[in-house]
Protein backbone atom coordinates (compact mmCIF):
# COMPACT_ATOMS: atom_id res chain seq x y z
CA UNK A 1 0.00 0.00 0.00
CA UNK A 2 1.23 3.50 -0.83
CA UNK A 3 2.62 5.32 2.22
CA UNK A 4 0.24 8.24 1.70
CA UNK A 5 -2.70 5.85 1.79
CA UNK A 6 -1.33 4.44 5.05
CA UNK A 7 -1.12 7.95 6.52
CA UNK A 8 -4.68 8.71 5.40
CA UNK A 9 -5.89 5.54 7.12
CA UNK A 10 -4.06 6.52 10.30
CA UNK A 11 -5.66 9.97 10.21
CA UNK A 12 -9.09 8.34 10.11
CA UNK A 13 -8.16 5.99 12.97
CA UNK A 14 -6.93 8.97 15.00
CA UNK A 15 -10.27 10.70 14.45
CA UNK A 16 -11.93 7.69 16.08
CA UNK A 17 -9.44 7.63 18.95
CA UNK A 18 -9.78 11.33 19.67
CA UNK A 19 -13.44 10.73 20.48
CA UNK A 20 -12.93 7.53 22.51
CA UNK A 21 -9.74 8.21 24.50
CA UNK A 22 -9.17 10.71 27.34
CA UNK A 23 -7.89 13.99 25.95
CA UNK A 24 -4.56 13.86 27.81
CA UNK A 25 -3.87 10.28 26.66
CA UNK A 26 -4.63 11.13 23.05
CA UNK A 27 -2.57 14.33 23.06
CA UNK A 28 0.42 12.94 24.93
CA UNK A 29 0.76 9.41 23.57
CA UNK A 30 -1.30 8.95 20.37
CA UNK A 31 -0.59 12.21 18.51
CA UNK A 32 3.18 11.54 18.18
CA UNK A 33 2.62 8.05 16.66
CA UNK A 34 3.33 7.51 12.98
CA UNK A 35 1.87 4.86 10.67
CA UNK A 36 4.55 3.40 8.38
CA UNK A 37 2.93 0.37 6.76
CA UNK A 38 -0.18 -1.78 6.37
CA UNK A 39 0.44 -5.43 5.59
CA UNK A 40 -1.19 -8.73 6.51
CA UNK A 41 -4.17 -6.78 7.88
CA UNK A 42 -1.86 -5.05 10.39
CA UNK A 43 -1.43 -1.29 10.69
CA UNK A 44 2.21 -0.79 11.69
CA UNK A 45 2.71 2.11 14.12
CA UNK A 46 5.94 3.59 15.47
CA UNK A 47 6.35 5.60 18.66
CA UNK A 48 9.12 8.06 19.62
CA UNK A 49 8.44 7.27 23.30
CA UNK A 50 9.16 3.88 24.83
CA UNK A 51 6.74 4.62 27.64
CA UNK A 52 3.95 5.32 25.14
CA UNK A 53 4.22 1.74 23.92
CA UNK A 54 3.90 0.37 27.46
CA UNK A 55 1.04 2.70 28.45
CA UNK A 56 -1.03 2.29 25.28
CA UNK A 57 -0.63 -1.49 25.14
CA UNK A 58 -1.59 -1.80 28.79
CA UNK A 59 -4.48 0.65 28.97
CA UNK A 60 -5.76 1.44 25.46
CA UNK A 61 -5.01 -1.58 23.28
CA UNK A 62 -8.68 -2.60 22.86
CA UNK A 63 -9.79 0.92 21.94
CA UNK A 64 -7.01 1.27 19.36
CA UNK A 65 -7.93 -2.11 17.91
CA UNK A 66 -11.61 -1.12 17.74
CA UNK A 67 -10.70 2.14 15.97
CA UNK A 68 -8.51 0.29 13.45
CA UNK A 69 -11.29 -2.23 12.77
CA UNK A 70 -13.91 0.49 12.35
CA UNK A 71 -11.77 1.90 9.53
CA UNK A 72 -10.24 -1.26 8.02
CA UNK A 73 -12.68 -4.04 8.87
CA UNK A 74 -13.05 -6.74 11.53
CA UNK A 75 -9.97 -8.72 10.47
CA UNK A 76 -7.61 -5.75 10.92
CA UNK A 77 -5.32 -5.17 13.87
CA UNK A 78 -2.26 -3.07 14.73
CA UNK A 79 1.31 -3.33 15.96
CA UNK A 80 3.06 -0.68 18.05
CA UNK A 81 6.81 -0.46 18.66
CA UNK A 82 9.36 2.08 19.83
CA UNK A 83 11.87 3.14 17.17
CA UNK A 84 15.01 5.05 18.17
CA UNK A 85 15.57 6.51 14.69
CA UNK A 86 12.01 7.81 14.62
CA UNK A 87 12.56 9.20 18.16
CA UNK A 88 15.60 11.16 16.97
CA UNK A 89 13.65 12.47 13.98
CA UNK A 90 10.69 13.40 16.18
CA UNK A 91 12.89 15.34 18.61
CA UNK A 92 14.51 17.30 15.77
CA UNK A 93 11.10 18.21 14.34
CA UNK A 94 9.85 19.27 17.77
CA UNK A 95 12.93 21.44 18.26
CA UNK A 96 12.24 23.25 14.98
CA UNK A 97 8.59 23.74 15.88
CA UNK A 98 9.44 25.07 19.31
CA UNK A 99 12.15 27.34 17.91
CA UNK A 100 9.50 29.00 15.75
CA UNK A 101 7.13 29.27 18.70
CA UNK A 102 9.61 30.94 21.05
CA UNK A 103 10.58 33.67 18.61
CA UNK A 104 9.47 36.95 20.14
CA UNK A 105 8.71 35.43 23.54
CA UNK A 106 9.97 36.77 26.84
CA UNK A 107 12.99 35.24 28.56
CA UNK A 108 10.72 33.47 31.06
CA UNK A 109 8.53 32.07 28.28
CA UNK A 110 11.59 30.90 26.37
CA UNK A 111 12.88 29.18 29.50
CA UNK A 112 9.56 27.38 29.92
CA UNK A 113 9.45 26.23 26.28
CA UNK A 114 13.07 25.07 26.43
CA UNK A 115 12.30 23.07 29.54
CA UNK A 116 9.28 21.51 27.82
CA UNK A 117 11.47 20.54 24.88
CA UNK A 118 14.05 19.02 27.23
CA UNK A 119 11.28 17.15 29.03
CA UNK A 120 10.00 15.72 25.75
CA UNK A 121 13.51 14.63 24.85
CA UNK A 122 14.02 12.99 28.25
CA UNK A 123 10.65 11.29 28.01
CA UNK A 124 11.65 9.54 24.80
CA UNK A 125 15.09 8.50 25.99
CA UNK A 126 14.68 7.92 29.71
CA UNK A 127 11.10 6.78 30.33
CA UNK A 128 10.13 9.53 32.76
CA UNK A 129 6.46 9.28 33.65
CA UNK A 130 4.82 12.70 33.31
CA UNK A 131 2.54 11.97 36.26
CA UNK A 132 5.31 11.37 38.80
CA UNK A 133 6.26 14.79 40.13
CA UNK A 134 6.82 16.40 43.52
CA UNK A 135 3.53 18.31 43.22
CA UNK A 136 1.39 15.17 43.37
CA UNK A 137 3.45 13.17 45.87
CA UNK A 138 1.46 12.92 49.11
CA UNK A 139 3.90 13.44 51.98
CA UNK A 140 3.27 11.66 55.29
CA UNK A 141 5.30 10.74 58.33
CA UNK A 142 6.29 7.57 56.50
CA UNK A 143 7.96 9.47 53.64
CA UNK A 144 8.77 12.97 54.93
CA UNK A 145 12.51 12.39 55.34
CA UNK A 146 12.86 10.70 51.95
CA UNK A 147 10.81 13.48 50.27
CA UNK A 148 12.94 16.23 51.81
CA UNK A 149 16.14 14.45 50.79
CA UNK A 150 14.88 13.97 47.23
CA UNK A 151 13.81 17.61 46.95
CA UNK A 152 17.19 18.76 48.29
CA UNK A 153 18.98 16.68 45.66
CA UNK A 154 16.72 18.06 42.93
CA UNK A 155 17.55 21.61 44.02
CA UNK A 156 21.29 21.01 44.39
CA UNK A 157 22.35 17.95 42.39
CA UNK A 158 25.82 16.61 43.27
CA UNK A 159 26.28 19.24 46.00
CA UNK A 160 25.36 16.92 48.87
CA UNK A 161 23.69 13.58 49.47
CA UNK A 162 25.59 11.85 46.68
CA UNK A 163 24.63 9.13 46.16
CA UNK A 164 21.09 9.27 47.51
CA UNK A 165 19.91 5.73 48.27
CA UNK A 166 16.14 5.27 48.77
CA UNK A 167 14.88 1.92 50.00
CA UNK A 168 11.53 0.45 50.99
CA UNK A 169 8.98 -2.19 49.99
CA UNK A 170 7.32 -2.21 46.60
CA UNK A 171 4.64 0.39 45.88
CA UNK A 172 5.55 2.98 48.52
CA UNK A 173 6.76 5.80 46.26
CA UNK A 174 10.47 5.25 45.60
CA UNK A 175 10.06 5.46 41.83
CA UNK A 176 7.76 8.47 42.20
CA UNK A 177 10.43 10.38 44.15
CA UNK A 178 13.20 9.39 41.72
CA UNK A 179 11.26 10.52 38.70
CA UNK A 180 10.15 13.68 40.50
CA UNK A 181 13.84 14.52 40.90
CA UNK A 182 14.28 14.03 37.16
CA UNK A 183 11.33 16.23 36.20
CA UNK A 184 12.34 18.99 38.61
CA UNK A 185 15.91 19.13 37.31
CA UNK A 186 14.86 19.04 33.65
CA UNK A 187 12.44 21.91 34.14
CA UNK A 188 14.57 24.07 36.45
CA UNK A 189 18.06 23.16 35.26
CA UNK A 190 17.58 22.37 31.55
CA UNK A 191 21.32 22.36 30.86
CA UNK A 192 21.72 19.19 32.93
CA UNK A 193 21.24 15.81 31.29
CA UNK A 194 19.15 13.34 33.30
CA UNK A 195 18.65 9.64 32.70
CA UNK A 196 16.26 7.28 34.53
CA UNK A 197 16.72 3.54 34.12
CA UNK A 198 15.79 0.33 35.93
CA UNK A 199 18.64 -2.05 36.66
CA UNK A 200 16.91 -4.79 34.67
CA UNK A 201 16.94 -2.51 31.60
CA UNK A 202 20.59 -1.63 32.25
CA UNK A 203 21.43 -5.33 32.42
CA UNK A 204 19.50 -6.16 29.23
CA UNK A 205 21.21 -3.35 27.29
CA UNK A 206 24.59 -4.47 28.62
CA UNK A 207 23.91 -8.03 27.42
CA UNK A 208 23.18 -6.74 23.91
CA UNK A 209 26.81 -5.61 23.72
CA UNK A 210 27.81 -9.26 23.47
CA UNK A 211 27.16 -11.50 20.51
CA UNK A 212 27.58 -15.16 19.64
CA UNK A 213 30.06 -15.95 16.87
CA UNK A 214 30.61 -19.30 15.15
CA UNK A 215 33.88 -21.13 15.86
CA UNK A 216 35.65 -23.54 13.41
CA UNK A 217 34.60 -26.55 15.51
CA UNK A 218 30.95 -25.69 15.02
CA UNK A 219 30.48 -24.31 18.53
CA UNK A 220 29.64 -20.73 19.42
CA UNK A 221 31.51 -18.30 21.64
CA UNK A 222 30.35 -15.03 23.12
CA UNK A 223 32.34 -12.00 22.00
CA UNK A 224 32.16 -8.44 23.26
CA UNK A 225 31.23 -5.87 20.62
CA UNK A 226 33.45 -2.95 21.62
CA UNK A 227 31.58 -0.46 19.44
CA UNK A 228 28.24 -1.29 21.11
CA UNK A 229 29.89 -1.23 24.54
CA UNK A 230 31.27 2.25 23.93
CA UNK A 231 27.81 3.51 22.98
CA UNK A 232 26.37 1.80 26.05
CA UNK A 233 28.85 3.50 28.38
CA UNK A 234 28.35 6.86 26.69
CA UNK A 235 24.61 6.55 27.26
CA UNK A 236 24.91 6.05 31.01
CA UNK A 237 28.17 7.82 31.82
CA UNK A 238 27.70 11.03 29.81
CA UNK A 239 24.93 12.33 32.04
CA UNK A 240 24.72 14.80 34.92
CA UNK A 241 22.14 12.87 36.93
CA UNK A 242 21.65 9.09 36.87
CA UNK A 243 18.47 7.72 38.44
CA UNK A 244 18.94 3.95 38.90
CA UNK A 245 15.82 2.08 40.02
CA UNK A 246 15.51 -1.48 41.38
CA UNK A 247 19.24 -1.86 42.00
CA UNK A 248 18.55 -5.15 43.83
CA UNK A 249 18.18 -6.78 40.40
CA UNK A 250 21.97 -6.70 40.18
CA UNK A 251 22.43 -9.41 42.80
CA UNK A 252 24.40 -12.46 41.61
CA UNK A 253 25.22 -10.72 38.29
CA UNK A 254 28.91 -10.33 38.97
CA UNK A 255 29.98 -9.07 35.52
CA UNK A 256 27.19 -6.48 35.52
CA UNK A 257 28.32 -5.38 38.98
CA UNK A 258 31.80 -4.79 37.62
CA UNK A 259 30.42 -2.74 34.77
CA UNK A 260 28.10 -0.70 36.98
CA UNK A 261 30.99 -0.07 39.35
CA UNK A 262 32.86 1.58 36.48
CA UNK A 263 29.76 3.64 35.63
CA UNK A 264 29.37 4.69 39.26
CA UNK A 265 33.03 5.67 39.52
CA UNK A 266 32.96 7.63 36.25
CA UNK A 267 29.95 9.63 37.40
CA UNK A 268 31.01 10.16 40.99
CA UNK A 269 34.58 11.15 40.05
CA UNK A 270 33.17 13.78 37.68
CA UNK A 271 30.87 15.15 40.40
CA UNK A 272 27.65 13.86 38.84
CA UNK A 273 24.57 13.08 40.93
CA UNK A 274 23.55 9.46 41.47
CA UNK A 275 20.19 8.41 42.92
CA UNK A 276 19.51 4.75 43.62
CA UNK A 277 16.34 2.94 44.69
CA UNK A 278 16.02 -0.56 46.11
CA UNK A 279 13.56 -2.71 48.02
CA UNK A 280 16.23 -3.33 50.67
CA UNK A 281 19.33 -1.85 52.28
CA UNK A 282 22.67 -2.25 50.48
CA UNK A 283 23.89 -4.68 53.15
CA UNK A 284 20.80 -6.86 52.56
CA UNK A 285 21.37 -7.33 48.81
CA UNK A 286 22.91 -10.82 48.53
CA UNK A 287 26.29 -11.10 46.75
CA UNK A 288 26.52 -7.30 46.29
CA UNK A 289 30.14 -6.35 45.64
CA UNK A 290 31.61 -4.77 48.78
CA UNK A 291 32.97 -1.85 46.71
CA UNK A 292 29.44 -1.04 45.55
CA UNK A 293 27.94 -1.55 49.01
CA UNK A 294 30.32 0.90 50.66
CA UNK A 295 29.77 3.46 47.90
CA UNK A 296 25.98 3.16 48.16
CA UNK A 297 26.25 3.76 51.91
CA UNK A 298 28.67 6.69 51.79
CA UNK A 299 26.01 9.21 50.76
CA UNK A 300 22.56 9.43 52.36
CA UNK A 301 20.42 6.32 52.89
CA UNK A 302 16.70 7.00 53.47
CA UNK A 303 13.73 4.69 53.76
CA UNK A 304 10.01 4.82 53.00
CA UNK A 305 7.68 2.68 55.10
CA UNK A 306 3.96 1.91 54.62
CA UNK A 307 1.80 5.02 55.15
CA UNK A 308 -0.35 5.55 58.24
CA UNK A 309 -4.14 5.95 58.04
CA UNK A 310 -4.09 9.74 57.65
CA UNK A 311 -1.60 9.55 54.80
CA UNK A 312 -3.49 6.72 53.10
CA UNK A 313 -6.67 8.80 53.30
CA UNK A 314 -4.95 11.79 51.67
CA UNK A 315 -3.43 9.56 48.98
CA UNK A 316 -6.82 8.13 47.97
CA UNK A 317 -8.46 11.55 48.08
CA UNK A 318 -5.71 13.09 45.91
CA UNK A 319 -5.96 10.18 43.48
CA UNK A 320 -9.72 10.70 43.14
CA UNK A 321 -9.11 14.37 42.34
CA UNK A 322 -6.52 13.37 39.77
CA UNK A 323 -9.06 11.04 38.13
CA UNK A 324 -11.77 13.71 38.45
CA UNK A 325 -13.98 11.25 40.33
CA UNK A 326 -16.31 12.56 43.03
CA UNK A 327 -16.79 10.63 46.26
CA UNK A 328 -17.48 11.36 49.91
CA UNK A 329 -14.81 11.16 52.58
CA UNK A 330 -16.31 7.97 54.03
CA UNK A 331 -15.37 6.17 50.80
CA UNK A 332 -11.77 7.33 51.11
CA UNK A 333 -11.77 6.30 54.78
CA UNK A 334 -13.07 2.82 53.93
CA UNK A 335 -10.34 2.25 51.35
CA UNK A 336 -7.66 3.68 53.65
CA UNK A 337 -8.76 1.46 56.54
CA UNK A 338 -8.70 -1.76 54.53
CA UNK A 339 -5.69 -1.40 52.22
CA UNK A 340 -2.66 -0.72 54.36
CA UNK A 341 0.38 -2.12 52.56
CA UNK A 342 1.25 0.30 49.79
CA UNK A 343 0.09 3.03 47.43
CA UNK A 344 -0.50 0.73 44.45
CA UNK A 345 -2.91 -1.32 46.55
CA UNK A 346 -4.84 1.81 47.54
CA UNK A 347 -5.10 3.05 43.97
CA UNK A 348 -6.06 -0.39 42.69
CA UNK A 349 -8.93 -0.61 45.17
CA UNK A 350 -10.19 2.87 44.28
CA UNK A 351 -9.90 2.09 40.55
CA UNK A 352 -12.08 -0.96 41.06
CA UNK A 353 -14.92 0.84 42.83
CA UNK A 354 -14.78 3.86 40.49
CA UNK A 355 -15.01 1.50 37.50
CA UNK A 356 -18.05 -0.23 39.01
CA UNK A 357 -19.65 3.16 39.62
CA UNK A 358 -19.02 4.24 36.03
CA UNK A 359 -20.23 1.00 34.43
CA UNK A 360 -23.34 0.75 36.60
CA UNK A 361 -24.19 4.44 36.25
CA UNK A 362 -24.46 4.92 40.02
CA UNK A 363 -22.75 7.28 42.42
CA UNK A 364 -19.56 6.25 44.15
CA UNK A 365 -20.96 5.66 47.64
CA UNK A 366 -19.79 3.86 50.75
CA UNK A 367 -22.38 1.12 50.15
CA UNK A 368 -20.99 0.54 46.67
CA UNK A 369 -17.41 0.44 47.99
CA UNK A 370 -18.37 -2.13 50.63
CA UNK A 371 -20.25 -4.26 48.12
CA UNK A 372 -17.46 -4.20 45.51
CA UNK A 373 -14.44 -4.61 47.77
CA UNK A 374 -16.17 -6.89 50.30
CA UNK A 375 -13.37 -6.30 52.81
CA UNK A 376 -15.30 -7.45 55.86
CA UNK A 377 -15.99 -10.89 54.38
CA UNK A 378 -12.41 -11.27 53.22
CA UNK A 379 -11.10 -10.43 56.67
CA UNK A 380 -13.31 -13.16 58.16
CA UNK A 381 -12.21 -15.70 55.59
CA UNK A 382 -8.40 -15.72 55.79
CA UNK A 383 -5.85 -14.23 58.17
CA UNK A 384 -2.12 -14.70 58.56
CA UNK A 385 -2.90 -16.97 61.52
CA UNK A 386 -5.08 -19.10 59.26
CA UNK A 387 -2.30 -19.38 56.69
CA UNK A 388 0.28 -20.25 59.35
CA UNK A 389 -1.98 -22.97 60.75
CA UNK A 390 -2.72 -24.47 57.32
CA UNK A 391 0.99 -24.52 56.42
CA UNK A 392 1.92 -26.03 59.78
CA UNK A 393 -0.73 -28.76 59.36
CA UNK A 394 0.43 -29.48 55.81
CA UNK A 395 4.05 -30.01 56.87
CA UNK A 396 3.12 -31.79 60.12
CA UNK A 397 4.44 -28.96 62.28
CA UNK A 398 3.01 -26.40 64.70
CA UNK A 399 2.59 -22.66 64.31
CA UNK A 400 5.01 -22.35 67.22
CA UNK A 401 7.61 -24.15 65.07
CA UNK A 402 7.11 -21.64 62.24
CA UNK A 403 7.45 -18.66 64.60
CA UNK A 404 10.50 -20.09 66.35
CA UNK A 405 14.16 -19.42 65.54
CA UNK A 406 14.70 -23.09 64.57
CA UNK A 407 16.71 -23.54 61.37
CA UNK A 408 16.07 -27.21 60.61
CA UNK A 409 15.44 -27.62 56.90
CA UNK A 410 11.85 -28.82 57.29
CA UNK A 411 10.87 -25.92 59.55
CA UNK A 412 12.75 -23.31 57.53
CA UNK A 413 11.13 -24.55 54.30
CA UNK A 414 7.64 -24.46 55.80
CA UNK A 415 8.28 -20.99 57.24
CA UNK A 416 9.35 -19.72 53.79
CA UNK A 417 6.12 -21.09 52.28
CA UNK A 418 3.95 -19.53 55.01
CA UNK A 419 5.62 -16.16 54.55
CA UNK A 420 5.22 -16.35 50.76
CA UNK A 421 1.51 -17.21 51.04
CA UNK A 422 0.88 -14.40 53.53
CA UNK A 423 2.32 -12.00 50.99
CA UNK A 424 0.68 -13.66 47.98
CA UNK A 425 -2.80 -14.26 49.38
CA UNK A 426 -3.24 -11.38 51.83
CA UNK A 427 -0.96 -8.80 50.17
CA UNK A 428 0.43 -8.03 53.62
CA UNK A 429 3.42 -5.74 54.00
CA UNK A 430 6.82 -7.30 54.74
CA UNK A 431 6.80 -5.47 58.06
CA UNK A 432 3.40 -6.89 59.09
CA UNK A 433 4.40 -10.44 58.14
CA UNK A 434 7.68 -10.00 59.99
CA UNK A 435 5.81 -8.87 63.09
CA UNK A 436 3.71 -12.04 63.07
CA UNK A 437 6.67 -14.38 62.57
CA UNK A 438 9.02 -12.30 64.79
CA UNK A 439 11.43 -11.76 61.90
CA UNK A 440 13.05 -8.71 60.29
CA UNK A 441 11.31 -7.42 57.16
CA UNK A 442 14.48 -8.12 55.14
CA UNK A 443 14.28 -11.78 56.20
CA UNK A 444 10.65 -11.84 55.08
CA UNK A 445 11.61 -10.33 51.71
CA UNK A 446 14.28 -13.00 51.30
CA UNK A 447 11.75 -15.77 52.00
CA UNK A 448 9.27 -14.37 49.47
CA UNK A 449 11.94 -14.02 46.77
CA UNK A 450 13.29 -17.51 47.50
CA UNK A 451 9.92 -19.23 47.12
CA UNK A 452 9.00 -17.14 44.06
CA UNK A 453 12.24 -18.20 42.34
CA UNK A 454 11.87 -21.86 43.29
CA UNK A 455 8.30 -21.97 42.01
CA UNK A 456 9.64 -21.41 38.50
CA UNK A 457 11.39 -24.80 38.45
CA UNK A 458 10.36 -26.86 41.50
CA UNK A 459 7.26 -28.89 40.61
CA UNK A 460 6.93 -30.39 44.09
CA UNK A 461 6.87 -26.93 45.63
CA UNK A 462 4.26 -25.81 43.10
CA UNK A 463 2.04 -28.72 44.11
CA UNK A 464 2.50 -27.95 47.82
CA UNK A 465 1.63 -24.29 47.40
CA UNK A 466 -1.46 -25.07 45.29
CA UNK A 467 -2.67 -27.68 47.75
CA UNK A 468 -2.31 -25.26 50.66
CA UNK A 469 -4.13 -22.56 48.65
CA UNK A 470 -6.93 -25.04 47.96
CA UNK A 471 -7.23 -25.80 51.69
CA UNK A 472 -7.48 -22.07 52.36
CA UNK A 473 -10.26 -21.69 49.81
CA UNK A 474 -12.15 -24.54 51.44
Amino acid sequence: MDIQDVKDIWDRVKDELEVNLPEHIFRTWVTPLEAVDYENNTLVLLSPHQMAVDILKKNSSDKIKDAVRSVLGESATFSLTYDSDFADKYIKVRKKELSKQIAGQTEEERKTETAKMSLAQMQSSANLNLNLKFENFVVGENSKFAYNAAFSVANNPSKKFNPLFIYGSSGLGKTHLMQAIGHYIIFNKPDLKVRYVRMEEYFNEWMKCFQLNDLPNGKKKQFRNNSLMRKFHQKFQNVDVLLMDDIQFIESKMKTMEDFFSTFEALYTNNKQIVIASDRLPKDIPTLDNRLRTRFEMGLVVDIVPPDFETRFEIVKAYAQELEVEADDDVFEYVAENFVNNVRELKGAFNKISAYAEFSGTGLTLDLAKRVLNCEAKKKEITVSTIAQKVADYFDLTVKDLKSTARQQKIAHARHVAVYLAREVLQMSYEAIGEFFSKKHTTIMYSCDLVADKLKTDEDLKISVEEIKASLRN
